[in-house]
């Protein structure tokens, strides 16, 4: 599974989760109230440093900072 998921995306597992933790992050950083905290928290980190720095290492910005760049 893991071979195939590799060859057809050209990600590794670790990589497409990645990906998807950081798009539910965004979604939830733009249309909700909920803090950075509650947000790290329910995309399962105990950690809120570690999700920051997963945010800022790929998309090279801080979670807060992406929320207030998003405000229209």
């Amino acid at each position: 599974m893991t071979r195939l998921l590799k060859e057809t995306s050209n990600k590794t597992t670790s990589q497409l989760i990645i990906d998807r933790i950081l798009q539910e992050a965004k979604v939830l950083l733009r249309q909700t109230s909920w803090t950075v905290s509650e947000i790290a928290y329910a995309l399962g980190y105990a950690e809120v440093t570690h999700f920051n720095n997963l945010f800022k290492k790929y998309l090279n910005i801080t979670p807060t900072n992406f929320r207030k760049a998003n405000i229209v």
